[in-house]
């Protein structure tokens, strides 16, 4: 059952897990990185077996199980799956960056230059509950940002082949190649490259806690997005909330794995008692009722406090993954909200529509990192270049200038890569 307490009963940073699992992995992460860096294709296949359970030939989807998975997906989930691209796709246009030349000055040109970057690797969780989803938010920005190449990686299931959902979601998406490896293998070949699995530059995608340490391992090989906790959402609901609403949302988190954390915040104690039984009769309902069991008894929390300010004063202060504001006129609160990786609005706003549909990316910062790291975007697949000019007349007017600069830091070179051509100018006068 899901516990009740008062604000201020329990530390504020022990509401949420943190990211304490992947110390418990590291050592274990760390093998099997060098050992793909390594043997490649061999490691990886050698992974597979042992964790998946399926002897592969290859690595690669081919075309014919792809048109497969197409044929056995139900029509009306693809016209979805495009839907749902057409606004993640909308939203995500709107953030694309312009590149910049500035001309101030006679014979001074500088200026930005916003370029994609050439190849990007997708991780999708394929575990339990294949997310293609998350197929979309992940590409989708990637391809609006003008990245030419994305490549896939994703666990296999028991029959060798990649769910057929996750690959319909690939293909409305465009990702160009996938492959079937999950785990700290899939990070490992991404970040190394083997004989079949391209190298990238940058690897974005939610997984599990040796997926999140394998990303931070190889960061610095390659870029990657954010090192992703487990899922969490904090509600901020008052009294003319639905507490059937509000045990719906918070079970909605708690079924994606055991270390899942879901907080009500609320005014009313009426609102908390009832949350409290809706969450113990929704429960059993659930597909995954022992998931979301575990996680609601465990990391759950329904904390009533004074007024709604206090409830948003604890919110910043967590830096929740999801937010949502079900409470009269959200717009009225929003400008308070500091820290949150995405936020919902209202009492007809579940957090499910973000994972799906609205728009909004639903890669996010988890674990308290929303307090600096933001939602995945078009900004992470791209790359900013900067350039400048100055012709001989314009350097001379500063030649002094940056003299001065470099001989305060006691860098004489760097002011006679200045002085050197300005002299040779005056001398030839």
């Amino acid at each position: 059952m899901i516990k009740i307490c008062k604000y201020g009963e329990v530390p504020n940073q022990e509401l949420f897990i943190r990211q304490d699992a992947l110390d418990r992995v590291s050592d274990t992460v760390a093998e099997i990185l060098e050992n793909v860096r390594k043997n490649g294709d061999r490691a990886v296949l050698g992974y597979i077996e042992k964790f998946d359970h399926v002897r592969l030939e290859s690595l690669q989807v081919s075309a014919e199980e792809m048109q497969e998975a197409l044929d056995s997906v139900e029509p009306e989930f693809i016209e979805v799956l495009h839907r749902s691209a057409a606004n993640i796709r909308e939203f995500h246009s709107r953030q694309v960056r312009n590149s910049f030349i500035l001309n101030e000055k006679d014979g001074v040109i500088t200026g930005q230059k916003i370029l994609p970057l050439e190849r990007v690797g997708m991780y999708v969780p394929g575990g339990t509950a294949p997310l293609s989803s998350t197929v979309l938010m992940d590409t989708i920005p990637a391809k609006v940002a003008g990245v030419p190449e994305v490549v896939m990686v994703t666990s296999p299931q028991r029959s060798g082949r990649v769910d057929p959902y996750v690959l319909a979601a690939a293909h409305v998406a465009g990702v160009g190649r996938i492959f079937k490896c999950g785990g700290a293998q899939a990070i490992a070949a991404l970040a190394y490259g083997t004989e079949s699995i391209p190298k990238v530059d940058k690897i974005v995608g939610p997984g599990s806690a040796y997926v999140a340490e394998a990303k931070k391992q190889v960061y610095g090989k390659v870029a990657i997005d954010m090192i992703a906790g487990p899922s969490e959402i904090l509600a901020i609901a008052d009294s003319r909330t639905e507490a059937k609403y509000m045990a719906a949302d918070m079970l909605s988190q708690a079924e994606h794995d055991y270390n899942a954390t879901a907080v009500l915040v609320t005014d009313s104690e009426e609102l908390a008692y009832k949350v409290r039984d809706e969450i113990d009769r929704q429960v059993k309902e659930l597909a995954r009722c022992e998931i979301a069991s575990y996680s609601i008894d465990h990391n759950g929390r329904i904390i009533i406090v004074d007024d709604l300010l206090q409830g948003i004063e604890l919110a910043n202060e967590i830096a929740p993954e999801h937010l949502e504001l079900c409470v009269d006129d959200p717009f009225d609160y929003l400008d308070k909200i500091r820290h949150a990786g995405s936020v919902f609005l209202g009492r007809n706003c579940p957090e499910a529509l973000g994972d799906y549909y609205a728009g909004p990316n639903h890669t996010l910062p988890t674990s308290g990192t929303a307090r600096f790291f933001s939602p995945l975007s078009v900004d992470d697949f791209v790359k900013k270049m900067q350039y400048t000019y100055y012709s001989a007349g314009a350097l001379d007017k500063v030649a002094d200038d940056i003299a001065l600069f470099a001989r305060k830091e006691g860098l004489t070179g760097h002011a006679r890569s200045v002085l050197i051509r300005s002299e040779d100018r005056r001398r030839s006068l």
